[in-house]
């Protein structure tokens, strides 16, 4: 399923073949700095750069052997290069190359990312200009409590997305960090400018610290930060899920013909993306317990981080590329039931003016005791008996006594709670069409 939304891009981004091209790519950057600093001649480095190349398969078969993955590629690439290829490798450890190309990696997943935040937002931002003034009703404790719109609601989902998209922002800032110091990063055996030079290249900065590798806390903030993006994601998913109950049927998943609902029963129409997206979630998060637990490891390094990477980091910038075009292709297709959404608001025949009449008889001198005890006697006449709201306000002598049934009809009206909608909307970047 994964393989018909996901980025081609993002997966060959997490390739072995990409992998390979990447460390080949700083390994040629770095004779080319040794040569221009007088390490190793120029007519070497000019030679790696022209014969440089690999098979995977070649890499693979000779790591059968080895055991070591970079070991078995600097092989590779020896035969390719001949005579030239003794200054390959010269002064660096595996996790120059193993992390330096994770930076590559990330920092390029993140773009990715940020562009299908884009087309995510774009989907949210005309939904709900078009429902930007459409009434529903507002629910907390899912409960009914005062009407909102959609667009609104919408508006919101918009604006947590903007969040997703600062938070990428900033850590990509902190994991564009390469290191090539050495086998406990003192650069005891390669000058410091030959890293500031490959990092430069590779649009990373150079860490200012590292021992055998780049500390583990910036991937763990990485993958946390993957994680929450999911979080927000499982949270649209749960929303829209709900608003698709069948006693609610506000909102619903598109139901493309042909579709099935369940194997049993052939009248369902249910919220399998929504459902799907809160799984997802839960995959995202797990791995970014795995990355916490990779921070602490013993002194300059261990290996024990390196396994659960080979895991997480693909899986969590795979997974959550999927899941982002999985909601857009949701929020698009979303159907809305405004008369749905109308008969909701009407369920409780009124009652969501019940904080409007208490500010207007505190408003008009009543105490705001007496007040709230009034108008919440009318409300729980209103649910035990069934009347409409406003005859249960009528019937209290404190309400009559300061409203007539015309201010309170004027009063309860929900048009109130629509008149800063577009305003709203307009202040966290929505443009109303």
């Amino acid at each position: 399923m994964i393989e018909r939304y996901s980025l081609p891009e993002m997966r060959s981004l997490w390739s072995e073949q990409r992998k390979c091209e990447i460390w080949l790519e700083i390994e040629t950057l770095a004779c080319e700095a040794m040569a221009e600093i007088g390490i190793m001649p120029q007519e070497d480095a000019k030679a790696i750069r022209e014969r440089g190349t690999f098979s995977l398969e070649a890499v693979k078969e000779i790591e059968k052997r080895t055991n070591h993955d970079v070991i078995a590629f600097l092989e590779e690439v020896a035969n390719h290069v001949g005579e030239p290829a003794r200054w390959i490798h010269r002064g660096l450890t595996s996790s120059d190359l193993l992390d330096t190309t994770l930076a590559v990696q990330m920092t390029a997943s993140i773009d990715i990312l940020l562009q299908d935040l884009a087309e995510l937002q774009k989907a949210i931002a005309a939904q709900a200009s078009e429902y930007r003034l459409t009434p529903m009703i507002g629910r907390s404790h899912g409960i009914h409590a005062e009407p909102i719109t959609f667009g609104l609601k919408l508006g919101l989902m918009y604006d947590e997305f903007s969040r997703a998209i600062e938070r990428l922002q900033q850590t990509r800032h902190r994991v564009a960090v390469g290191k090539l110091s050495g086998a406990v990063g003192t650069n005891a055996h390669l000058d410091p400018k030959v890293e500031a030079s490959v990092c430069e290249k590779l649009g990373l900065q150079p860490a200012v610290l590292s021992t055998q590798i780049i500390q583990r806390d910036r991937h763990a903030e990485f993958v946390t930060t993957l994680a929450l993006v999911g979080c927000s994601i499982d949270r649209w998913g749960t929303e829209f899920r709900h608003l698709q109950r069948t006693e609610v049927l506000e909102v619903e998943e598109h139901f493309h013909e042909g579709q099935k609902g369940s194997s049993a029963m052939p009248h369902k129409r249910n919220p399998i993306t929504g459902e799907r997206l809160c799984g997802l979630a839960r995959i995202l998060r797990g791995n970014a317990q795995a990355a916490m637990e990779n921070v602490a490891l013993w002194h300059e390094r261990d290996i024990s981080h390196s396994s659960a990477e080979r895991i997480i980091l693909p899986d969590s910038c795979t997974l959550l590329d999927y899941m982002l075009h999985l909601l857009t292709k949701l929020v698009e297709g979303l159907h809305v039931y405004p008369e749905n959404m109308a008969r909701n608001m009407e369920i409780t025949r009124g009652l969501y003016g019940s904080q409007a009449v208490l500010l207007e008889l505190t408003d008009r001198g009543l105490a705001r005791k007496t007040a709230y005890e009034a108008v919440q006697r009318a409300a729980m006449r209103t649910w035990k008996e069934g009347t409409s709201f406003a005859i249960s306000l009528r019937e209290e002598p404190e309400i009559n006594a300061h409203l007539s049934p015309e201010e309170l009809e004027k009063i309860c009206s929900p048009e109130r709670h629509f008149k800063h909608v577009e305003t709203k909307l307009k202040k966290i970047g929505i443009q109303l069409s």
